[in-house]
């Protein structure tokens, strides 16, 4: 990618309305943009992070099983009657609208309801069971409030699985599972250290839930954390008897501010049960599924990301997320400069390499700040002494010195 051809650009402000650290950092670096509060527009930098984002989750999904789908957005009311999921005192948060045959239909804000209605056609019998789709969809929910850039968002893309399984055991061994690629997507995004398993409500979904709560100080919610035991309880079910429940001591809890970004529910047989879900055990009986939900915000996931990373010069991605590995910086116009510069650019991205490369005709100060700003894990400076000295300046976004490599150790370095 060269910053001659890239349509978005740098700025040194923001919208006066943005107050989120993770918009205010983003919108400046050029990889979103706001459309209205709560909706954002994903630039092609910012993309790159979402796609990078989307396929650990996707790697981790498959690993225990998944089959990767999507469904639509356009929901039908009816599906949504039958689970008295529609009212909106039920749930508060549909955008909702009216086909041109009067027809109402919503937006999806979540997919239990048509997946499982779906699943009818496809699971008959015990030995069509377990089955795990997952889909990454864009979800629309009419928050009152849309608030904290892009932690909480009237229109964002989440990752959502359901697990369709013939038994309890069978259930709980997937949902086990979940629980450990949840952790592993976590650990591998670079936010293992303050993610914590969290006990909390089902809100609009079941009673209870499994949380997974990054302590950040943006966050929306209370946990209250046992570190030894890398267990977690949200404020809203804080009880004596969840307490007890848990094994966990009050004086041992440590209280934080926590963003959700992953969910697991167990919703039993309730909606096989209310949508006609049902399979032929191999007694020959009719049983309904069980099912079980589990859900990634990944625009959340990448705010979080920033608000735990960054510092006063701008964005600093971990490796795995980041949307390019290096930032050559190429400092003058020299004929040598442009070709060793170009020949650096066109060999990392031949070995797999992502790289930005800043070409523009602009001041040295300008390229250095604009690397800090957008993270990039590596900042390579090719200018008239490096050439001259047949070295690289070799910067990481998140060290302060500056190194000199030869072309060999800094494609080591890279682990090409």
């Amino acid at each position: 990618m060269r910053l001659s051809t890239l349509f978005t650009k740098t700025s040194k402000t923001v919208l006066a309305d943005e107050t989120a650290k993770n918009a205010k950092l983003l919108i400046q670096a050029g990889f979103i943009h706001k459309e209205m509060a709560g909706v954002y527009a994903y630039l092609p930098l910012g993309l790159k992070v979402l796609e990078n984002i989307k396929n650990i989750v996707r790697e981790e999904m498959n690993a225990i099983g998944g089959q990767e789908i999507i469904m639509t957005s356009l929901q039908r009311q009816e599906l949504w009657e039958i689970t008295d999921r529609w009212d909106d005192q039920k749930v508060d948060i549909w955008f909702k609208s009216q086909l041109k045959n009067g027809t109402s239909v919503g937006f999806g804000w979540s997919h239990e309801e048509p997946i499982t209605y779906m699943m009818k056609n496809y699971i008959n019998s015990y030995r069509d069971l377990p089955a795990k789709p997952y889909q990454f969809q864009t979800k629309l929910r009419n928050e009152l409030r849309a608030k904290s850039g892009i932690l909480r968002g009237r229109e964002f893309v989440m990752k959502d699985l359901y697990s369709y399984s013939r038994n309890e055991t069978e259930h709980q061994q997937f949902y086990d599972s979940v629980k450990e690629a949840y952790l592993r997507i976590f650990e591998r995004v670079g936010l293992g250290e303050i993610t914590y398993l969290t006990f909390a409500s089902g809100g609009s979904f079941t009673q209870f839930s499994h949380e997974f709560q990054a302590i950040i100080g943006a966050g929306e919610d209370t946990i209250y954390v046992d570190k030894e035991r890398r267990l977690a309880i949200n404020q809203e079910v804080l009880t004596d008897e969840i307490l007890k429940q848990l094994k966990l001591v009050p004086d041992k809890l440590e209280t934080f501010k926590a963003a959700e970004i992953g969910n697991i529910f167990s919703f039993g047989v309730k909606k096989s049960q209310q949508l006609g879900l049902y399979f032929a055990d191999e007694d020959g009986s009719q049983k309904p599924v069980i099912l079980g939900s589990y859900g990634i915000g990944i625009t959340r996931l990448m705010g979080v990301i920033v608000e735990h990373f960054s510092d006063e010069k701008g964005l600093v991605w971990p490796s795995s997320v980041a949307p390019a590995a290096v930032y050559i910086a190429r400092l003058g116009e020299k004929p040598e400069v442009v070709k060793t510069a170009d020949k650096l650019y066109a060999d990392l991205t031949d070995s797999g390499i992502g790289v930005i490369y800043d070409d523009r005709d602009i001041r040295p100060g300008q390229k250095f700040a604009d690397a800090d700003l957008m993270g990039i894990p590596a900042r390579v400076v090719v200018s008239d002494k490096s050439v001259a000295a047949n070295q690289y300046e070799v910067k990481w976004r998140q060290q302060s010195q500056v190194r000199h490599l030869t072309r060999q150790k800094l494609f080591e370095k890279l682990g090409v």
